[in-house]
């Protein structure tokens, strides 16, 4: 098993990098400091990074086996998305922010030529944002068989209805699709009732109930919504691939989305454990450095343990989806899933930990960073779900 990445991956991780060092670290406070205002709206500055990140030719850097990516790899993506996740909100400088990456690879595997000229031209080209209704506040949507919204043919169009909630990217005054999973048949095989379907915003009928903030972060311009639909028309034409093809698509779009959760929380983790190594070298206790204390110093080896162990799965995980594809590697993309989000989360409470009370607010963005990754925990199905999964698999190999 060969984990190198190409040198074309090479290139684009220096310019990367470089940009990152000019263009997106310098503006970092500057993005959670904006003016009173509408806070839906992106800060002004960000259109002026998306023009220079697309003119240096770093845009849409995802998107393997298609003509609208870079032509890079799973596996030579992998090293890009772990530094953009340095930075929470520089993906989206290079367009390649979750839910549009995933709503863009579902448009582009499963979207009629039609459909990928009207929404996913204009995704490519970052001119709008979208987001993913699936989950549900009356059900346990981590079973996705569990959607009671419906999707009913009538006539020549189809009415919507249902409560979706953590619908992340409804909040952006710059989303204008939502792809909506609902039942259009209850009564078909349990895997064949749901189907998706394309939603433009300001269809009738959609109403914004209320942002979910996470920990108290209201993630905004992004955000996480509570959406009601109440006889929402769309034409048949926006149904993708076909009734009762919902749980195939939502299979096939959150393989690539939870990998690359992972490949950005190990930015996250490195810079989280940076973050700890310059607290601790340069606070005294006690009358000697918190460096020197042998708590610390586990710590900091423990961190760099995890993060290499989590950055080792999802360099295989990536050449797997690569190699023999995304079913086939479906056991390696839940326990990169669950390894990410774990260490995450402890190397950021153990980052929180060594800057005392500092670590609570946000002068250091640790609170911010703790938050996301017990929220990634849950996000595209929550561990004990994919901790089922790998069980499975693994016993199937003993007849």
């Amino acid at each position: 098993m060969d984990f190198e990445v190409s040198r074309k991956s090479r290139d684009y991780l220096g310019r990367l990098g470089a940009f990152m060092d000019e263009h997106v670290y310098p503006n970092e406070e500057r993005y959670y400091l904006q003016p009173a205002g509408n806070r839906w709206d992106d800060p002004p500055f960000l259109r002026d990074l998306q023009h220079k990140a697309r003119a240096a030719g770093l845009w849409n850097l995802f998107l393997p086996d298609s003509q609208h990516g870079a032509g890079l790899t799973n596996l030579d993506y992998a090293p890009l998305c772990e530094l953009m996740g340095r930075v929470p909100w520089s993906a989206e400088v290079f367009n390649c922010a979750a839910p549009d990456t995933g709503n863009m690879e579902t448009l582009e595997r499963y979207g009629t030529a039609a459909q990928k000229r009207e929404w996913l031209e204009p995704l490519l080209a970052g001119t709008i944002r979208s987001a993913f209704a699936m989950t549900e506040p009356r059900v346990a949507s981590s079973d996705a068989t569990n959607i009671e919204s419906s999707i009913v043919r009538d006539g020549d169009s189809y009415l919507i209805n249902g409560r979706k909630w953590w619908t992340s990217g409804a909040g952006s005054a710059r989303c204008r699709l939502f792809i909506f999973m609902g039942k259009t048949d209850p009564t078909a095989p349990r895997h064949r009732q749901q189907s998706m379907i394309l939603v433009p915003r300001d269809a009738a009928g959609i109403s914004i109930l209320r942002h979910l903030p996470v920990f108290g972060f209201d993630d905004a311009p992004h955000g996480h919504m509570e959406i009601d639909f109440k006889d929402v028309r769309v034409p048949c034409a926006n149904l993708l691939l076909g009734e009762g093809r919902g749980f195939e698509i939502a299979q096939g779009r959150l393989g690539p989305g939870r990998i690359h959760h992972a490949m950005r929380l190990i930015g996250l983790d490195e810079r989280a454990l940076e973050r700890m190594c310059r607290r601790v070298k340069s606070r005294v206790a006690f009358g000697r450095p918190i460096a020197e204390q042998s708590v610390t110093l586990e710590r900091v080896a423990e961190s760099r343990i995890r993060i290499d162990q989590a950055r080792l799965l999802v360099y295989r995980a990536a050449w797997l989806m690569d190699t023999v594809g995304n079913k086939a590697a479906r056991a390696q993309i839940a326990a990169i899933k669950i390894a990410s989000a774990d260490t995450a989360c402890q190397v950021a409470d153990w980052a929180i930990q060594a800057h005392g009370a500092a670590g609570l607010c946000e002068d250091f963005h640790l609170a911010r960073a703790y938050a996301h990754a017990r929220a990634i925990r849950l996000a595209d199905g929550p561990d004990e779900v994919h901790r089922n999964q790998i069980g499975r698999l693994e016993l199937e190999k003993y007849p």
